[in-house]
């Protein structure tokens, strides 16, 4: 029997072996239960008949099976809250299990696309195009089923306490819709309207809102069965009479279905999640379409009186010591561990650009920035010694106290599920997810310098 097996029941319910949990159990509790009472009920009827030694040896009855029925209900909820625990535990090491899995095979993936792409460059002969258009489809079809993993898992991640970050909603639901997509095959046609994105800033928790997300999404699918549909999306911020912030978001569909079906366990996990983060939901028909209406407390970042956010601080010094360079012109600190990692960079950006550094961790970028200048950092996050996120958090901690700020792009192998989000707020100007296109990091490049 496998892990996940021993963590669930025939059902896919958290196991339930023990005997404590078994129906034998509950009738038990439930003849002590009537027996308790009618013992009370007796009691009353014997003072009633001036019977007050006899009521009160009922009393006594009624109270020990009462005991009995307490202790009894305590084995069990304990004994249950032990097997949710050991069932949330085992799907916690599935999710770390598929994560680490995901990071270690995006490395080698990314260099095969690299390294591919040179090779087209270095004007082959048709035998060697022939084994490297071998090589080009095994890649595409092994990136094909890393990034189906990921969507897998994360629309089956865990519910789990995580640090709170400062997200942007709108960024958020569009890099869902990008994870979706990733997919071989897609049959939603998304449309996005919201408010204005400095109203969407928050702290919060990105994984949680991608997962409801992502789940309807695929409900949507099974639905419909692949044919294409419709879908239009609506994101603002309100105040609740509590005076809570509440994310509202609104969400249309071009048929009727149910989006969330919170009565079945298939297809509730949205449900659960919105009722986890204190949230609620409506959905109804609208002539031929379905409208769904969810509402999530959060926490909005409003800048104090007088002091400006970080962010805000960061985009005015980028508008105002920005003065646009030719790629060929720009110096770039690539901070990256793996040294066939660094190679296949460097063979990518050395005939474009005029000077790129190299370090291994974040603490050797920290000591070259402070002796050089460079143009744009090139971050990578699992690093030993200091690893890319508290890297980009001293750079920018550092920065605070001056008026400068150099481009960061993570480029990591960490794709799952949020990881977005906490390099965008640690500091990091855009974020790549290994494997990438050379094309796609010149043009990132291109954007940001």
């Amino acid at each position: 029997m496998g892990i996940e097996d021993s963590a669930r029941s025939d059902d896919g319910k958290p196991g339930m072996e023990n005997e404590d949990f078994s129906d034998g159990k509950i009738k038990l509790i439930e003849r002590y239960l009537i027996f308790s009472m009618s013992a009370l009920i007796i009691a009353v009827l014997l003072i009633a008949f001036n019977k007050p030694l006899l009521a009160g040896c009922m009393v006594l009855t009624g109270a020990a099976l009462g005991l009995v029925i307490f202790r009894k209900v305590t084995q069990i909820n304990r004994k249950y809250m032990d097997s949710i625990n050991s069932f949330l535990k085992t799907d916690s090491r599935k999710d770390r299990i598929i994560t680490n899995f995901s990071h270690k095979i995006r490395e080698p993936l990314n260099n095969l696309v690299i390294t591919e792409e040179l090779f087209n460059e270095s004007d082959p002969n048709s035998k060697q195009k022939e084994l490297i258009e071998t090589i080009v489809a095994s890649t595409k079809s092994m990136v094909s089923t890393v990034n189906e993993l990921t969507m897998q898992a994360a629309e089956n991640m865990s519910y789990e306490s995580r640090k709170m970050i400062r997200f942007n909603i709108l960024s958020a639901v569009e890099n869902v819709i990008e994870l979706y997509k990733l997919k071989d095959t897609v049959s939603i046609q998304f449309k996005i309207d919201s408010a204005a994105p400095a109203d969407l800033e928050c702290i919060g928790d990105p994984v949680s809102i991608k997962q409801i997300f992502l789940d309807i999404f695929s409900r949507i699918e099974k639905e419909n069965s692949g044919k294409s549909t419709r879908v239009s999306i609506n994101l603002k911020t309100v105040n609740s009479p509590t005076g809570e912030s509440l994310l509202t978001i609104t969400m249309e569909t071009g048929t009727k279905m149910l989006l969330i079906d919170e009565k079945s366990l298939e297809g509730s996990y949205a449900s659960r999640l919105i009722s986890l983060s204190r949230g609620r939901f409506a959905q109804e028909e609208v002539g031929d379409s379905t409208r769904l209406n969810i509402y999530l407390p959060i926490k909005k970042v409003i800048p104090e009186s007088g002091i400006k956010e970080p962010s805000t601080r960061i985009e005015e010094l980028v508008s105002k010591v920005k003065i646009r360079k030719e790629l060929k012109d720009i110096r770039i600190l690539l901070v990256e561990d793996n040294i066939i990692n660094q190679k296949i960079t460097l063979l990518t950006l050395k005939p474009l650009v005029r000077s790129i550094d190299s370090v291994t961790n974040g603490k050797e970028a920290l000591d070259m920035l402070s002796a050089n200048n460079y143009d744009l950092i090139l971050m990578d996050i699992q690093m030993p010694v200091m690893n890319g996120l508290t890297a980009t958090e001293k750079i920018r901690a550092l920065e605070s106290t001056t008026n400068t700020h150099i481009p960061i792009i993570a480029i990591t192998a960490n794709a799952m599920i949020g990881d977005k989000e906490k390099c965008i707020s640690s500091g990091a100007d855009d974020y790549i997810s290994k494997p990438f296109q050379p094309a796609h990091l010149v043009e990132k490049i291109k954007q940001i310098i």
